[in-house]
């Protein structure tokens, strides 16, 4: 291909893809410690830009794709720095999020994972034509030219509707509940079922579909109606502490406590052997990539003529490596005071960053940005961090943990950017975009994200809490990434982690990865994803429900629109649904991140609050979700008519 380019980098599309950018982060943000997961943010990005430039005059095809190159560094960036840097907090290294330590590692974090995925692009892209979901996905929206102003009205109605419906929660004037929970007794075990009534957590599970949902509730399952009703019944005597927390309590607040003192570290053991098991499956794609990387690099020199394959000049991208791993080192080096240590770090932190994001752009290429499991690659690259530094530092160093975790927040960074950047450059690949122009634009992006990350995170660790529950929030987000990497990091350096539950952990992870690769010999559709089963063993049961739904509605929906018109293509089936998926997340997450302002001003978690006499119980809740359900199915499954036009 080696046409003519239309307009790319225009002053509007840059100020358009800031703006969406540092909107769709601050969405992820909230939506990530919530509920652990993020969301790919270009076909709605795309969607956006082709509405507003078509407004202001215009819009060519390549400049809409410029827009969603830079606008999904949101999701990216965001995933980054949630997984990450509250363990800082959680740890009790920081009372809050730091503007300028945040900004440097989300910021130069970023860019570095722009750098490491150039070299990358020809062989995964062009050679090895891996199928990069998203990106895909993406180009044929732009390609087709798909009605922007019907898309807007779907992606900007459902917003409004999932800001509708947050608002009217318990963070907000409460008049529904946010879950409906019961348990009850059946001798000394404990049953428990419920169902979070968040729109988001629908709009989720619709966009990751029937398969992860089935893993993720299952992974629920395990911890609530299994191993919750297993200890209460014969291990709870053992902990007499606990036991006298829970004397007295109901049954689905005996069965909380439980969950959040000893039965999520099964979580964390699962995701242990999950990340290291990624490390090892993934060894041979791996060396592929730095053997890609490479290779690219010595054929970096050779003059390309055809704009769609210059890329970032090499001599740039090297010196560029330099110019931001400066300042890391000596951030690092602030923090240990020691060059015995800082530098080892840098150096740890560089290879781990080029190593991982090669590894999350083959990843990206083959299940797409949003099954990436950069959460594993983090974990990894803490576990190596930590044993190398508790032999620099010793297992007794106080800041041992911290470091850990800042070098995992800088390869978390890099590494999901760089997936995303493949993704742009694949739908780039195919609209026939100019590389080196997104690589700018994603660069921009990436550093426009970091501007907003400790405002926001700020913002809501003082209206909801994140992490740990104290008296003032005693239900705060969970942040089960960062919770995670807190826990692993104080583990390895001496401090206490229930060990017994986190190696029974680590083996019902062994078990789920072996199913997982007897599914992947037979060949079938279903697989069992063993970080995406880890998340829902941590995560409450009432958030995984949910999203198991949203997966079922997806599922009813393709085999509907297929039985009417026989199309298999699945991207065009889900488009509307996943706009109007896109819509409930951002208003909700939105209108979260707007009601924390009054909360925190004020100081009160009911400042909104209306007169108990107005407020309804959980069947209203349960009401509204089930029509937000069927306004979903309807208007995804509508596709079938423009399928058959």
């Amino acid at each position: 291909m080696n046409t003519t380019p239309g307009p790319q980098l225009t002053p509007r599309a840059i100020v358009l893809s800031i703006v969406l950018a540092m909107i769709l982060a601050a969405a992820n943000t909230y939506l990530g410690l919530f509920a652990g997961l993020t969301i790919a943010t270009a076909i709605p990005a795309a969607v956006v830009s082709m509405a507003v430039l078509r407004v202001l005059g215009g819009g060519h095809i390549l400049e809409n794709n410029i827009v969603q190159t830079g606008a999904s560094a949101g999701s990216s960036i965001a995933a980054g720095v949630i997984f990450t840097i509250p363990a800082l907090v959680i740890l009790g290294y920081w009372d809050d999020f730091k503007y300028s330590w945040v900004l440097a590692i989300a910021g130069l974090g970023g860019v570095l994972g722009v750098f490491f995925s150039v070299p990358l692009r020809r062989s995964l892209i062009v050679d090895q034509q891996l199928a990069f979901p998203e990106g895909k996905a993406a180009a044929e929206v732009l390609k087709t030219g798909e009605n922007p102003s019907q898309g807007i009205k779907v992606l900007a109605g459902a917003a409004g509707l999932g800001g509708l419906i947050k608002l009217f929660g318990a963070s907000g004037l409460r008049l529904v509940p946010d879950a409906a929970a019961h348990g009850s007794f059946a001798g000394n075990a404990i049953a428990y079922i419920g169902t979070n009534l968040s729109p988001a957590l629908l709009g989720v599970g619709y966009i990751v579909g029937l398969n992860i949902g089935i893993v993720v509730v299952a992974g629920g399952i395990i911890s609530w109606n299994i191993a919750i009703p297993i200890f209460s019944a014969y291990f709870l005597d053992t902990d007499p502490a606990l036991a006298a927390t829970v004397a007295g309590l109901r049954a689905e607040d005996a069965a909380g406590a439980i969950w959040s003192a000893k039965i999520r570290y099964l979580g964390v053991g699962a995701m242990l052997i999950g990340g290291i098991w990624t490390l090892v499956a993934l060894r041979n794609s791996l060396m592929s990539g730095i053997r890609s990387g490479l290779a690219a690099t010595r054929a970096g020199a050779a003059k390309i003529v055809d704009h769609t394959e210059q890329d970032m000049p090499m001599r740039a991208v090297l010196v560029g490596l330099v110019v931001f791993t400066l300042p890391l080192g000596a951030l690092y080096h602030a923090i240990v005071r020691d060059f015995t240590v800082s530098i080892p770090m840098t150096i740890i932190m560089i290879v781990a960053g080029f190593l991982f994001s090669s590894v999350s752009a083959y990843m990206a290429g083959l299940v797409g940005s949003s099954n990436n499991p950069v959460s594993g690659i983090t974990i990894g690259t803490i576990l190596f961090a930590s044993l190398v530094l508790t032999f620099l530092m010793g297992r007794d160093a106080s800041l041992g943990p911290v470091a850990a975790i800042m070098i995992g927040a800088v390869v978390c960074c890099a590494a999901a950017i760089a997936g995303d950047n493949l993704q742009d450059l694949k739908c780039g690949y195919m609209v026939g975009a100019t590389p080196w122009r997104q690589q700018t634009m994603l660069a921009i992006g990436a550093i426009s994200c970091a501007l907003v990350m400790a405002p926001v995170l700020n913002l809501l660790a003082k209206a909801y809490g994140i992490g740990v529950p104290t008296e003032d929030h005693p239900n705060p987000l969970l942040a089960p990434q960062a919770t995670l990497m807190a826990s692993v990091a104080r583990g390895l350096f001496g401090g206490e982690l229930p060990w017994n539950l986190i190696w029974i952990g680590a083996a019902i992870g062994a078990v789920i990865i072996a199913i997982d690769e007897v599914q992947k010999k037979r060949q079938a559709n279903f697989r069992v994803p063993v970080l995406a089963a880890a998340v829902g063993i941590y995560l409450p049961l009432d958030l995984t429900v949910p999203i198991f739904l949203g997966g079922l509605l997806a599922h009813i929906v393709e085999r509907t629109v297929h039985s009417r018109t026989g199309s298999t293509d699945v991207e065009r089936i889900h488009r509307r649904g996943v706009l109007f998926s896109a819509g409930l997340i951002t208003g909700e997450a939105l209108t979260g991140i707007i009601i924390a302002a009054p909360i925190v001003y004020s100081g009160r978690a009911d400042v909104l609050a209306l007169p108990a006499s107005l407020q309804f119980g959980e069947g209203i809740g349960l009401i509204i979700l089930a029509i937000v359900a069927y306004m979903l199915y309807r208007i995804a499954a509508a596709s079938a008519k423009e399928i058959t036009q």
